[in-house]
C-alpha cells in the first residue's frame, strides 16, 4: 500500500494540478478503497495532499501570472472561514451521506464545464465581489463538510463568470489552497490519526506530480482542451463514487 498510493498520487496530481483543483475529491476515495478509515484517515490526509497540489501549483501560476489574484484572494479567503463550521458538522452525518453529497457535488461540476456557458458581458467589479464572497462562503462550509478543497466548483463559477479557463484554472489553485489549509488543521486537531510513512510518501509524490503538471496547464495546454478534460474527470469520479459506494454498497 506505501507503494502503490504515492504512485497513483502522482499521476492524479499531474492532471488536477492543470485543472487548479486540488485533489481531494479523488484522493479521499482513494484512500477510503485501499481500507483506510474515511473520517480518521482518508479526509485529513486527503486534505493535507489537496494543500500541497494546489498550493505547489499555484506558485507555478503566479510566476506565469495566470492567476486573477482580486477574486482569488476573495474566494480564498470566505472559504478559509467557512470551513471550520462544515468540518465540525461532519462528525454529525453518516459516511454514506458524506459520501453521496461529495458525488453529487462532483457531477453538477462537472456538467455546468461541460457545457462551457459563459456570458456576452463578463461581470463587473461588483458583482466578482459578490461571487467572491458569497460563492466562497458557501463552499467553503462544503468543502470543510465533505472533506474537498472545492475547486471542482470554483473552476466553473469563475468560468461562467466570463474568465478564460485557463485563468480560471489557476485563480481556484490560489482558492483551494486557503479553503484546504483550513480545512486540513480543523479536520487535524478533531479526527485524524497519521501514519507517518504513507503521509510522507504521498506528500512528495503529490508536489512532484504538481510541479509537472501545472507546468504543462501553463505552457502547453489549450483552454477548450482544459475543460473537456475536466469535465470528463468530474463526471468519471462522481458516476464510480455512486455505482461502487452508494448503489452496490
Amino acid at each position: 500500500m506505501l507503494i502503490e498510493i504515492p504512485v497513483i498520487f502522482f499521476f492524479i496530481a499531474f492532471v488536477f494540478s492543470m485543472l487548479g483543483m486540488g485533489g481531494s475529491q479523488v484522493y479521499i476515495p482513494i484512500l477510503f478503497w485501499f481500507g483506510l478509515d474515511f473520517k480518521t484517515a482518508a479526509i485529513p490526509l486527503g486534505m493535507l495532499l489537496n494543500v500541497i497540489n494546489s498550493g505547489s501549483a499555484t506558485v507555478t501560476y503566479a510566476r506565469k501570472k495566470l492567476i486573477d489574484w482580486r477574486i482569488g484572494l476573495l474566494f480564498g479567503i470566505t472559504m478559509l472561514i467557512a470551513a471550520p463550521f462544515g468540518a465540525l458538522a461532519n462528525h454529525l452525518i453518516s459516511t454514506k451521506v458524506l459520501i453521496l453529497i461529495f458525488a453529487l457535488f462532483t457531477t453538477v461540476a462537472g456538467v455546468l464545464m461541460w457545457i462551457g456557458w459563459q456570458p456576452k458581458q463578463p461581470l463587473n467589479t461588483g458583482r466578482r465581489t459578490t461571487l467572491g464572497l458569497v460563492g466562497g462562503g458557501g463552499l467553503g462550509f462544503l468543502a470543510g463538510l465533505i472533506g474537498r478543497g472545492g475547486g471542482s466548483f470554483v473552476v466553473p463559477l469563475l468560468y461562467m463568470a466570463g474568465i478564460s479557463a485557463k485563468t480560471a484554472a489557476a485563480t481556484s489553485a490560489l482558492a483551494v489552497t486557503f479553503s484546504g489549509v483550513s480545512s486540513f488543521f480543523s479536520h487535524l486537531a478533531t479526527a485524524a490519526k497519521p501514519n507517518w510513512p504513507l503521509w510522507g510518501g504521498c506528500v512528495a509524490a503529490v508536489f512532484l506530480g504538481s510541479q509537472l503538471g501545472s507546468h504543462v496547464m501553463a505552457t502547453k495546454l489549450k483552454s477548450r482542451a482544459l475543460k473537456k478534460i475536466f469535465a470528463v474527470v468530474l463526471l468519471a469520479i462522481a458516476a464510480i463514487l455512486i455505482v461502487k459506494d452508494i448503489i452496490l454498497a
